[in-house]
């Protein structure tokens, strides 16, 4: 097992910045999750430690040792991939044992490796199929087999769950978290889902256009949002943010009260409030119902402000759900978040 460090690491390509003074530590077995949109440099991320990328500043250890300048096969990482990189001409066990053949590893040694890495995935019985005939799930795993057979200090995750429909993405989801404590190897993993984010991670790191933005526990992360970003971004929905006005202490949307805050100022600023933590009232700020969302035991009402701001109230199933087209009042039942309407900064 091993740690991780990058050090003030930016990486520029063709004068556009990927990503920008990156610092963040890694513990020793610790599954963290680097977290956000397309472009936003967790990928670049991932890569500078792998060695597959030059850093352009900074620098990357992985323990003590300085990795920053260091080939990718002396870096001892395996990395599993979007794509599962599978060879289709070899059998299951073929493509597991192959980096272990590479190295020219004894043969008695390779094949327990080997035996042991199928068994951890609990692929043992489709050792002798080839990858065209196993399931995107089975294939995953394979490529899971094939990080593991190499024992290495650290796993890098590069989204190895968007191949996969929904069902087997919940089901590897709790393979890989389950597998990973068992090992307690340490672990990057990427993705832009913040719902494999909040389910998998120890901890996250929220990036926005190659800036780290917040680091933490899921759920520290979900209550303390450090931006509108985050905050819009972790959730499922996200949290409803809209403009509104902070009057010494007293948070109003569309000129109506929705809550109070500590900053005792007088500035135009984003109001945000949970999905959850809305209700229908008959004092409120006003909203018009665009559509209700049936998704079971919840109902998701979309709604939009007199600005055409879009807002989500989720309620339960047996709740009574508003017509379309109504125009409704909306009280907060929970925390209402104040952020900076320029910088996007929480307000405390």
């Amino acid at each position: 097992m091993s740690q991780v460090r990058f050090d003030a690491v930016s990486k520029i390509f063709g004068g556009t910045p990927a990503l920008t003074d990156l610092s963040l530590e890694v513990a020793d077995g610790e599954l963290l999750v680097l977290l956000g949109p397309s472009g936003c440099g967790k990928t670049t991320a991932l890569r500078l430690l792998a060695g597959l990328e030059q850093v352009s500043s900074g620098t990357i250890h992985i323990d003590d040792a300085d990795v920053t300048n260091m080939e990718p096969k002396d870096r001892d990482i395996a990395m599993v991939f979007q794509s599962y990189a599978l060879y289709p001409h070899m059998s299951v066990r073929k493509n597991v044992e192959f980096p272990l053949k590479n190295a020219k590893l004894p043969a008695a040694e390779v094949a327990a490796r080997v035996n042991e890495a199928l068994a951890t995935v609990s692929l043992t019985e489709l050792a002798d199929r080839k990858p065209g005939q196993l399931s995107g799930g089975q294939r995953q795993r394979v490529a899971l087999a094939r990080a593991i057979v190499r024992r290495p200090r650290v796993f890098l995750m590069d989204e190895p769950l968007s191949n996969l429909d929904a069902t087997l993405r919940q089901q590897t989801r709790a393979d890989i978290v389950a597998l990973q404590r068992r090992l307690g190897v340490t672990t990057v993993y990427v993705t832009h889902d913040q719902v494999e984010a909040m389910t998998m991670g120890h901890r996250i790191a929220v990036m926005k256009g190659g800036v780290l933005q917040q680091v933490g526990k899921p759920l520290d992360l979900y209550n303390e949002p450090a931006n509108a970003f985050v905050a819009g971004f972790l959730g499922s929905p996200g949290m409803n943010l809209v403009a509104g006005e902070l009057r010494d202490g007293q948070i109003y949307i569309g000129g109506d009260l929705v809550g109070t805050s500590s900053v005792a100022d007088t500035r135009d600023v984003t109001v945000g409030i949970r999905a959850e933590n809305l209700r229908l009232a008959d004092v409120g700020f006003s909203a018009t119902v665009v559509v209700a969302e049936e998704l079971g035991a919840d109902v998701h009402v979309v709604c939009e402000t007199a600005t055409h701001e879009r807002v989500v109230v989720r309620q339960a199933q047996h709740a009574t759900v508003p017509t379309l087209g109504d125009t409704i009042a909306l009280a907060a039942t929970g925390q209402v978040y104040v952020f900076d309407r320029h910088t996007g900064a929480r307000l405390s």
